[in-house]
């Protein structure tokens, strides 16, 4: 009697994790296309060195996850590009990625809210170990979250309102007519104030929200619902 072909009911392996990686340093890159070699289910398809290369290899090989540093020297930044690639995934109608995931140095407050505003499923620093790193990218390509623990606890923390910062009316005031991207000639007309007294306030307000740029303050306030 012939037996039966056991090979037949084994399931087929499941396709590689694609990943495209972007960092402006190559010597970061080699190493990461070297360390994911070593992975289980991953396969690097491609490495950009700034963000516009990163968005133009996004559409063009159609990675599960996109591995994303946020400082990428001039040019487009991390943020913006991670913005563009999750747009065009949205514009094109489908589901399946490409998902971000951060990779980066930096965790002040400023950078998570405007990596998690531009669309990143999630935010991982570079000082994980290799372990942490595969986990994330396995879980960012079925589109679930993967943060690092010191990133989660600081979510949490804003969350539950725990850092919430407490601004002057007059701060409030000056971070209404930032977030609709008035500059500082600007706002002091429009509050009838100079423009020294507005770039005190605006420093009092970085110093609260833990930030140091305008793009970093209106990101805080809004997830913080600070704005007037």
């Amino acid at each position: 009697m012939n037996q039966p072909d056991q090979s037949a009911a084994l399931p087929d392996p499941s396709p590689p994790v694609r990943v495209l990686l972007c960092d402006d340093h190559a010597v970061v890159r080699a190493g990461l296309r070297a360390l994911l070699a070593s992975a289980p289910g991953v396969e690097v398809v491609g490495e950009a060195g700034d963000g516009a290369e990163a968005v133009a290899l996004a559409a063009r090989l159609r990675p599960a996850v996109v591995l994303m540093d946020l400082q990428l020297g001039a040019g487009m930044d991390g943020i913006e590009a991670t913005r563009r690639i999750v747009a065009e995934a949205a514009g094109g109608g489908g589901s399946g990625g490409p998902y971000v995931l951060v990779l980066t140095t930096y965790d002040t407050d400023a950078d998570i809210t405007r990596a998690i505003e531009a669309g990143a499923t999630g935010y991982l620093l570079k000082a994980e170990r290799p372990e942490e790193l595969f986990s994330a990218i396995q879980a960012a390509a079925e589109g679930r979250t993967a943060l690092s623990p010191p990133v989660a606890g600081r979510v949490m923390a804003r969350m539950r309102g725990a850092v919430r910062p407490s601004l002057t009316e007059r701060e409030r005031d000056i971070l209404g007519q930032l977030a609709r991207g008035l500059g500082n000639r600007e706002i002091a007309r429009a509050l009838f104030i100079s423009e020294a007294t507005v770039k005190t306030h605006l420093g009092r307000i970085y110093d609260k929200l833990g930030v140091d740029t305008r793009s970093g303050a209106v990101a805080v306030a809004k997830e913080q619902r600070l704005l007037p």
